[in-house]
């Protein structure tokens, strides 16, 4: 651990807090319908939109026919992503001759992309025509990230309106949030990128010679407009297989840490988007306080543990820190915070190989996901995710006080804490549930590649991952299996709709309750009261939850390597 890593976390943390109300208050404008500075150019083309779409964009749904909506829309997206790829092989712009995708991996990956995890049982290079993944992948990940962010946006309407039965209209909501703020940054972030050295060409792969005389073919096609959208999208699919390790898809440090702040700059965004649409910026810096502390304490976890080394390797007088599996370029600190903040978001984007971090390093992007990933989180899934948290919290408030919860002037009844509950059990259900069949079933077992408790660790990262949105992957299992792509098709569609669902009904719930006024026995919930209770109860919800299945795993792996036994 060093200065300079130091200063590199503090120059990171500041400069997200800084970002945060200037997006935010771009994305508030944008959804409350709002003049912005791309509007004289993107405004005629939104209206063209609505009408090449019969949409009426002051007709405003209900809740239940916004989330019907939404469900739809990407039935339509799953069906074409899924035809794409297993018509692949007679579709233009395929160089490379690349073949039908296999049924059960075309399954898992048009789900994969459809609920923003990305989760890839594939090479992208070795499997993936441009045409795939341009028409295919590219258009996913703008549509997914954009349904995070508009299924909060209408959680925070539910929570701000007062007698209302409606919380906004999902064509109108996706179309603003895809036009207005993923378009026009990611075409900057493309440019940046490819200035960076990130390819972006239609051009066939190209043969080169090494040092030693041999020949390497090199991958090569439209990357850079990939990973802009992958980053700032939080979905995490990499263009090449190694992902954010490629030199072709994160070529220098500056590209490393642009990428990292484009993975947290909308999710921290959100945040402040809630505290003006409910009339109080302060609500909106309190969650992401609370998300900060998470963070933080991750990172410095993660980066004390692999700067720590192991104690084999100590012993053999080999100092330096942990570097199996990571990218020399980026180092300890860039691989621990990269690592910390893809699973803190749900990106699923790595630089270095998780497989290979210490026992208690690889723990925290773990808990960070089975957490639900409050820390940031998918974009909107994590501004909602927490909230879900945020109803739990000011109930357990209500119960030390003897009243009825109260937040941001709404009262929390049984209906909202129920649908929060039933919400949050979606992840153990699916994560234990899914692991614990596949450490028992023979040809799940037999895709893993480490025994022990560091195997468990691959099966227990794969389903929280593929439930959790994330992506990222423990690398040593082979996923590429029927069993993995249903089980884990099933859990990525469980894992993201099943948990919209409850959230928007606490949305359609709230949205029809009067405001109350604060009074002398409302629990305060912007002060450091309230962000120490909330980050309490996540931690003993998630404790009480996970905490069994981690000791089974990075954490018996961590005591037997103190006793000198490696998996």
């Amino acid at each position: 651990m060093t200065l300079i890593g130091w200063v590199q976390i503090a120059l990171y943390c500041a400069i997200i807090v800084a970002l945060t109300p200037l997006v935010g208050g771009y994305m508030t404008r944008v959804f409350n319908g709002e003049l912005t500075l791309l509007s004289p150019v993107l405004r005629p083309i939104e209206n063209l939109l609505y009408r090449a779409g019969g949409i009426d964009e002051t007709s405003e749904q209900h809740w239940l026919t916004y989330t019907i909506a939404m469900l739809l829309f990407h039935v339509g997206g799953f069906v074409i992503l899924y035809s794409i790829l297993r018509l692949q092989a007679v579709l233009p712009f395929n160089p490379a001759g690349q073949g039908a995708v296999a049924p059960d991996l075309s399954l898992n990956t048009a789900i994969s992309f459809a609920t923003n995890t990305n989760w890839q049982n594939y090479g992208g290079e070795s499997t993936l025509s441009y045409l795939t993944q341009m028409l295919g992948l590219t258009p996913q990940n703008f549509l997914s990230a954009a349904t995070g962010i508009v299924l909060a946006v209408a959680l925070i309407r539910g929570i701000a309106r007062a007698s209302a039965k409606t919380v906004g209209n999902f064509c109108v909501d996706i179309t603003r949030c895809t036009l207005y703020i993923l378009l026009p940054v990611c075409v900057v972030f493309t440019l940046f990128l490819v200035w960076q050295g990130i390819p972006q060409t239609l051009g066939p792969y190209v043969e080169a010679t090494t040092l030693e005389g041999g020949r390497q073919t090199l991958a090569l096609g439209p990357v850079a407009s990939q990973v802009a959208i992958k980053m700032l999208g939080t979905n995490g699919g990499g263009f090449f297989n190694a992902n954010a390790a490629h030199p072709f898809e994160n070529p220098t440090a500056l590209s490393n840490f642009v990428q990292m702040l484009s993975i947290f700059v909308l999710g921290a965004a959100l945040t402040n988007v809630f505290g003006r649409m409910v009339g109080n910026p302060k609500q909106g810096w309190a969650i992401l306080a609370a998300m900060g502390v998470f963070f933080f304490a991750g990172v410095l976890f993660c980066y004390w543990a692999e700067a720590n080394g192991t104690q084999m390797l100590n012993a053999f007088g080999i100092g330096g820190g942990n570097m199996e599996g990571k990218e020399v370029r980026f180092g300890i600190l860039g691989s621990a915070l990269f690592a910390v903040i893809t699973t803190a978001a749900s990106c699923g984007a790595v630089n270095a190989m998780h497989d290979s971090f210490t026992a208690l390093g690889g723990m925290i992007p773990l808990i960070n996901i089975e957490l639900g990933e409050i820390v940031i989180g998918g974009v909107g899934a994590g501004l909602y995710g927490m909230l879900l948290f945020v109803i739990l919290t000011v109930f357990v408030a209500g119960l030390m006080v003897g009243r009825t919860p109260e937040y941001v002037g709404k009262k929390i009844e049984a209906r909202e804490v129920k649908m929060a509950m039933l919400a949050i059990l979606i992840l153990p259900l699916m994560i234990l549930g899914w692991t614990a069949i596949a450490v028992v079933y023979p040809p799940a077992v037999a895709s893993m590649a480490n025994a022990g408790p560091h195997g468990f660790s691959e099966v227990l990262y794969a389903f929280s991952s593929m439930t959790g949105n994330n992506g990222s992957a423990f690398a040593g299992l082979s996923g590429n299996t029927f069993f993995y792509n249903i089980a884990g098709a099933v859990a990525m569609f469980i894992g993201r709709f099943w948990m919209i669902v409850p959230a928007m009904a606490i949305a359609g719930s709230l949205a029809q309750k009067k405001m109350v006024a604060a009074s002398a026995g409302t629990f305060p919930t912007t002060g450091g009261l309230f962000v120490g209770l909330l980050v309490g109860v996540i931690l003993i919800v998630g404790g009480l939850t996970f905490f069994p299945a981690l000791a089974l795993g990075p954490i018996v792996e961590h005591l037997a390597m103190q006793a000198g036994q490696l998996f």
